[in-house]
């Protein structure tokens, strides 16, 4: 998208303090002009999207920068933070192992890292899968599950099994395979050979894709003259990037049921929903449904690149030692981070807590459906996650991009740190706060949204 925050500071008539935010200057400070330039001048452009904030240190549910402003964090970082930023525990955990020092260990083994893929098995995976293959972004590990679904298809049934089905405006990451099988075409126009054997069904969300029937999954495969017995593997996000609805249970029993079916393995992509973000340790378990293999990453560690790949052993050995690795893998920096962040997950209540704060999600959903009807198409909570899709009128479905962004901009103006989802989730105004702030600093930061939608909204 072409939008971009200015840098001309903007300053409040009064100061901003409350326990949660607290803005004394203008926003951005004048004197972080060097470093925004350093990064312009260094950087391709699109690394500057975001809010012309330099963030200082954050800690807790809230961001600092170096010249005594805060805010309360809606961002999570972009839904990495589930735990909390600068989890004391963590800290701790990074604090030993860097001073040890122990920075690096390829594949050799390393305790960090049996600990973590234990306690991932017997703590946060489904009873039924018992394998973990670490990596360390999001994309890695859906290519990663991508080629462990063909090869499994292959070995059981042939060459000929090679199907991938993905869903229309699925977002899975920005490597080839990833963007290759997801689901927005703008972001494949680079894309020269694309794989005939990705194949995308439409999304039964009820909002873009009002045919929520499962029937529009078997007419996908029909149109691109694929039999279901081809397909190896069905990958779909636990709910869109740009959104936060969870899809038709029946739709996804029936998905199920068809993977079963045809010997397909059915792939949760949960990078964003997974470990306690949507009031479960995994957001597709709302739909009662069993995963072949989970995606994971960003909540794993609270901050630190690790991601994964859980599945069961009959296909996840399927590569001999050496063939399926990552310089990467297995970090013990990160993994001593993620370990202290996922006790801090599972074993401090954050789970349960993101599922009351759903509740509480969901009635402010309500009240800007109804207060903004002209401007939201769509509003949607799951657990400690929501999404407002703005719409360029009553009844449309094309996002308002410049909408959304201004009432990013006034928000984080006046305290509330949200990003700016640009590209595929242009239209959309995120909320996503770690999962460890209270009830009371929810509602602080809904009514500072709230101030925000009437400043962006009202007379346009």
């Amino acid at each position: 998208m072409g939008h971009s925050f200015l840098f001309e500071p903007v300053s409040l008539p009064e100061p901003i303090v409350t326990a949660n935010r607290e803005i004394h200057t203008a926003i951005p400070h004048p004197d972080d002009r060097e470093i925004v330039e350093t990064l312009r001048r260094c950087e391709p452009r699109s690394m500057s999207g975001q809010p012309l904030v330099v963030w200082d240190r954050a800690v807790g549910v809230h961001v600092h920068d170096r010249h005594g402003n805060k805010w309360l964090d809606f961002s999570s970082g972009v839904l990495v933070t589930n735990a909390g930023h600068g989890r004391p525990e963590a800290v701790a955990a990074l604090s030993e192992i860097v001073q040890r020092p122990l920075h690096h260990t390829y594949c050799f083994p390393n305790r960090e890292r049996a600990d973590l893929v234990a306690y991932i098995v017997d703590r946060c995976a489904p009873e039924y899968l018992d394998k973990v293959f670490l990596l360390t972004t999001g994309s890695e590990a859906i290519e990663c599950a991508i080629k462990i679904a063909r090869a499994h298809a292959h070995q059981k049934s042939g060459p000929e099994k090679d199907v991938i089905v993905t869903f229309s405006g699925d977002f899975h990451g920005r490597t080839l395979g990833a963007q290759m099988a997801g689901g927005i075409p703008a972001l494949k126009d680079w894309i020269v050979n694309h794989d005939p054997c990705m194949v995308n069904a439409p999304i039964p969300d009820g909002f873009r894709g009002k045919d929520t029937s499962f029937e529009s999954f078997l007419g996908a495969l029909s149109a691109a003259g694929i039999e279901p017995g081809r397909v190896a593997g069905v990958c779909l996000e636990t709910y869109q990037g740009g959104t936060a609805i969870l899809l038709p249970l029946d739709y996804m029993r029936r998905l199920r049921d068809f993977c079963d079916t045809h010997g397909a393995l059915l792939i949760f992509d949960e990078v964003q929903a997974g470990f306690g973000r949507c009031g479960r340790m995994w957001g597709f378990e709302h739909y009662g449904v069993k995963a072949d293999m989970i995606v994971c990453g960003k909540g794993i560690s609270s901050g630190l690149p690790l991601s994964a790949v859980i599945g069961h052993h009959d296909w996840m050995d399927h590569f001999p030692p050496g063939s399926m690795t990552s310089t990467h893998t297995g970090n013990p920096v990160c993994c001593a981070a993620a370990l202290a962040n996922l006790k801090a997950v599972v074993e401090g209540g954050l789970i349960e807590h993101a599922d009351r704060l759903g509740e509480i999600f969901q009635g402010w959903m309500r009240r800007f459906e109804e207060k903004y009807p002209n401007h939201v198409g769509k509003a949607d909570a799951v657990g400690g996650v929501a999404a407002i899709q703005m719409v360029t009128g009553p009844g449309s479905l094309s996002p308002d991009h410049d909408t959304a962004f201004a009432i990013v901009k006034h928000a984080v103006e006046h305290g509330l740190m949200l990003f700016a989802p640009v590209g595929m989730g242009g239209g959309t105004v995120k909320l996503c706060p770690p999962l460890n702030i209270t009830e009371e600093q929810l509602q602080e930061g809904m009514e500072v949204l709230d101030a925000a939608f009437e400043a962006s909204c009202v007379g346009r």
